[in-house]
């Protein structure tokens, strides 16, 4: 059993960067897809991005295409969310999880993902 948990959330102004970071403690994450996902208030989740499991394949939403990049480093443990260029509708709690497809893809269904963890907030304002 993964036990998740993220970090590098924050306040940033907009135009700014963060890179949350997805940590395993217990288990490792090398058989896991990993995903992002986030929820605002009021909002319903949304998938963000997701990695295969030996991160050849990634996938991004539109809305954070070409700004957000998602990476793995398997010798730690941790999987990368680095966010470029965040506005203000980026502001959600994300949320790292994992689960384990048979073969080395990622997608971007929160009903795929068994294992989750409690969420980092990223707030961008002035």
């Amino acid at each position: 059993q993964l036990q998740l948990v993220e970090s590098g959330g924050g306040l940033v102004q907009p135009g700014g960067s963060l890179r949350l970071s997805c940590a395993s403690s217990g288990s490792t994450l090398d058989y896991y897809a990993i995903a992002w996902f986030r929820q605002a208030p009021g909002k319903e989740r949304e998938g963000v991005s997701c990695i295969s499991q030996s991160g050849a394949n990634t996938l991004y939403a539109d809305s954070v295409k070409g700004r957000f990049t998602i990476s793995r480093d398997n010798a730690k443990n941790t999987v990368y969310l680095q966010m470029n260029s965040l506005k203000p509708e980026d502001t959600a709690v994300y949320y790292c999880a994992a689960t384990v497809y048979y073969s080395d893809y990622a997608r971007l269904y929160d009903y795929e993902y068994d294992q989750w963890g409690q969420g980092t907030q990223v707030t961008v304002s002035s």
